[in-house]
C-alpha cells in the first residue's frame, strides 16, 4: 500500500516530465476511452454489459489485424493504402478453394494467407527499389487487388461460408470455462512482471535509467486488476472467445519480435532515419519489403476474421470504411505518423476506441454520421498530440 501511494504521488509530477519530453505513450488513449466507456455506459446501462464487452472483444479482431500490420508500415514513416482490398481478396481466395473448388479448410487458408504475403512483397519490394513513396504504390495495389478479387468471385459475387467451418469458428467458438480466462489473465500479468524485471536487472547492471521494483510491481498490480477485472465479465457471458484469444497472442508476439529481435531494431532505425540506416549499412530494400510483406500478411489475416464474423464473402469485402479505421487504429492507439515510434498495442487500444464508439453509438440509437463525426475528431486529437510531441522531443535535443 505505501508503494501504491507512493505511485499515487508521483504521478503528476511524472506525466509533467513526460509531457514536456513529448513522451506521453499511451495516456491520451487511455484516458479517451475511459471518457468513451463512461459516456456511453451513463447513457445506456448495457454498454458495459458481459453480452455487450464480449461482442466487442470479438468485433476488434478482424481490423484490429489489419491495424497490426499498419503500424508496422508507419514505423517507417509510410503508409500502405492496400490493406483493405488484400484482405477482401485473401478472404475471396480462401472462400472460392474451400466452398466452390473443395479445397481442404486448412489447406484453403494458408493459401489465402500467403496470397496477402505474396502482394505486400511485390509492393514492399518495389518501394524499395524504385524509392517511389509507398502511398502510391500502395494506392495503385488497392485497384489491382481490388480487381484481382472480383475476378477470383466471379459472376456469382457473394460465396457463403460453411458456419460449422474452421474459419467460421474463429470467431463463433468461446471458451465455456472459467479457468481459461483466469489462466490467461494471470500468465499475462506475471509475463508482464518478469519481463519488466529482467529489463530492470539489466538496466540496472550497465548503470541505465531503470524503473525501482515497487513501480514495476505497482504497474504489474494495475494489469492483473484490469485482466481479471475483463476475464471475469467475459466468463458472465459465454467465456473467452477464441478470436480474442488468438488475436493477443498475435499482438504479443509481433510486439517481442518488434522491440527485442535485430529486425525489430532495424525497422525502428529506418523509422528514424533512413540515410542514417543506409549509412550504418542496413539492408533497407530488406526491411523495407518484410515490412511491407508483414502488412499484407496481418491484412489477409484480419480479411479471414471478418469473412468469419459474417460467414460470407462478397464484392463489398475489403471496402467501405475499413482501411479509414485501420489506419485511425494505429493512429490513434499512439503510433507516429513520422515513423519510429509506435508498439503492435497502439492498434489494439486504437481499435478499442474506434469500435467503443461504434458500439455505443448502436446501443444508442445515434445517427452513423455522428460515429464519423466522432471518430475523425479523435483521430485530429491523436495527429495533433503525435505532432506536438515530435516537435516537443525536437526541441528537448536542441536543448541538450
Amino acid at each position: 500500500m505505501r508503494a501504491v501511494a507512493r505511485a499515487v504521488r508521483s504521478g503528476p509530477a511524472a506525466v509533467r516530465r513526460k509531457l514536456s519530453a513529448g513522451e506521453l505513450g499511451s495516456l491520451p488513449v487511455v484516458l479517451v476511452l475511459a471518457v468513451v466507456w463512461i459516456t456511453f455506459q451513463s447513457l445506456n446501462q448495457n454498454f458495459l454489459s458481459p453480452r455487450n464487452l464480449s461482442n466487442l472483444s470479438v468485433d476488434i479482431v478482424g481490423t484490429g489485424m489489419i491495424a497490426v500490420g499498419i503500424v508496422f508500415v508507419l514505423l517507417l514513416g509510410e503508409l500502405d493504402l492496400s490493406v483493405g482490398s488484400i484482405s477482401g481478396l485473401a478472404a475471396a481466395v480462401f472462400a472460392v478453394l474451400n466452398v466452390n473448388n473443395g479445397v481442404p479448410e486448412w489447406l484453403a487458408l494458408i493459401v489465402a494467407v500467403l496470397a496477402g504475403t505474396v502482394a505486400g512483397t511485390v509492393q514492399g519490394y518495389s518501394i524499395a527499389r524504385t524509392r517511389v513513396p509507398a502511398f502510391v504504390i500502395t494506392l495503385a495495389g488497392l485497384l489491382t487487388w481490388n480487381g484481382l478479387m472480383l475476378s477470383v468471385l466471379g459472376d456469382s459475387g457473394t460465396v457463403n461460408l460453411d458456419e460449422n467451418g474452421l474459419v467460421a469458428k474463429l470467431t463463433s467458438y468461446y471458451f465455456t470455462d472459467d479457468a481459461v480466462a483466469y489462466g490467461l489473465a494471470a500468465v499475462a500479468a506475471g509475463a508482464v512482471f518478469l519481463v519488466s524485471d529482467r529489463d530492470r536487472r539489466r538496466r540496472r547492471a550497465i548503470g541505465m535509467p531503470h524503473r525501482s521494483l515497487r513501480g514495476i510491481a505497482v504497474r504489474t498490480g494495475a494489469l492483473a486488476v484490469v485482466a481479471f477485472g475483463v476475464a471475469y465479465l467475459l466468463n458472465r457471458f459465454q467465456g473467452l472467445p477464441l478470436a480474442l484469444l488468438i488475436f493477443l497472442v498475435v499482438v504479443a508476439g509481433l510486439d517481442i519480435l518488434l522491440r527485442r529481435t535485430r529486425y525489430g531494431r532495424q525497422v525502428y532505425a529506418l523509422g528514424g532515419s533512413i540515410e542514417a540506416a543506409r549509412r550504418a549499412s542496413l539492408s533497407v530494400t530488406w526491411v523495407q519489403t518484410a515490412v511491407l510483406a508483414a502488412s499484407g500478411t496481418m491484412a489477409a489475416v484480419g480479411g479471414l476474421f471478418l469473412a468469419s464474423r459474417i460467414t460470407s464473402v462478397s464484392q463489398s469485402s475489403g471496402s467501405g470504411v475499413l482501411l479509414i479505421n485501420a489506419i485511425a487504429a494505429a493512429v490513434i492507439g499512439g503510433t507516429s505518423l513520422f515513423g519510429g515510434r509506435g508498439t503492435t498495442w497502439s492498434a489494439v487500444l486504437g481499435m478499442l476506441v474506434i469500435q467503443s464508439i461504434a458500439s455505443g453509438m448502436a446501443i444508442t440509437d445515434t445517427p452513423p454520421a455522428v460515429q464519423f463525426v466522432i471518430t475523425g475528431g479523435v483521430l485530429f486529437a491523436a495527429v495533433i498530440i503525435d505532432s506536438l510531441s515530435r516537435h516537443s522531443q525536437a526541441a528537448r535535443r536542441r536543448d541538450y
